[in-house]
């Protein structure tokens, strides 16, 4: 059998990077000023034009195939459901969903989640639910800089509010992005491995089926404090 061979990522990191904490105060200390570009303000506005203002906004960043953007606005049809990866690829490959069966409170959109990220806050909107779901775990220890935690985009995403939950296979991957996130909100995250009953992700499935640990920390920023 082909399918449940994945592997966990292979990395000379076996813990927390040492610059982590530098680079994330660093980020923290000195806001990301990147100008936005054309096409992702057009993927913003693509993104909100079906919703009514009145429904919470959940965002599935990094989508993929966009398994996970149905199943949570079949999940949550109160909701207006954003999902955006940047492969225009992938988010053609909605199989088995045909454009007719997809739930009516939700939209994908192609754009860099460093822009998209960004005109959330920029715009003044909260989230009700922030799902980070098997981003690419850049393993390799140079790499760092290249995980959403250590990128200097990550001080936005507590600031836009809701129930934030990062899920991935590569347990230093959870571990870094516990103290990163704990680091900007003052408090510690915590983390946990858990059972996919129900997939939300193909990789989800595959990682799961293929016998590997899973982690997931979930955070309700609109609770702390």
């Amino acid at each position: 059998m082909s399918y449940a061979n994945s592997r966990i990522p292979v990395s000379a990191q076996q813990g927390v990077h040492e610059d982590l904490l530098r680079q994330v105060e660093r980020h923290r200390d000195h806001p990301f000023r990147k100008p936005f570009t054309d096409y992702n303000r057009e993927a913003f506005a693509q993104a909100l034009a079906g919703w009514d203002r009145s429904a919470p906004l959940i965002l599935d960043a990094g989508c993929g195939v966009a398994h996970s953007t149905i199943a949570l606005a079949r999940a949550y049809p109160d909701h207006w459901v954003i999902g955006v990866d940047q492969s225009a690829e992938r988010l053609g490959r909605r199989k088995p969903y045909p454009e007719a069966l997809l739930p009516k409170n939700m939209a994908l959109v192609r754009a860099d989640l460093v822009d998209f990220w960004r005109l959330i806050e920029t715009e003044g909107l909260r989230l009700a639910r922030h799902y980070v779901l098997y981003p690419n775990p850049w393993p390799k220890i140079g790499h760092l800089g290249r995980r959403w935690h250590a990128h200097p985009v990550f001080p936005t995403l507590p600031r836009l509010g809701g129930v934030l939950e990062c899920r991935t296979n590569w347990q230093v991957y959870i571990e870094e992005y516990a103290v990163a996130l704990g680091a900007l909100i003052g408090q510690t995250v915590a983390w946990e491995t858990f059972a996919a009953d129900v997939p939300l992700t193909p990789f989800e499935r595959k990682y799961r089926d293929s016998g590997q640990p899973l982690y997931r920390a979930v955070v309700d920023l609109d609770a702390r404090g």
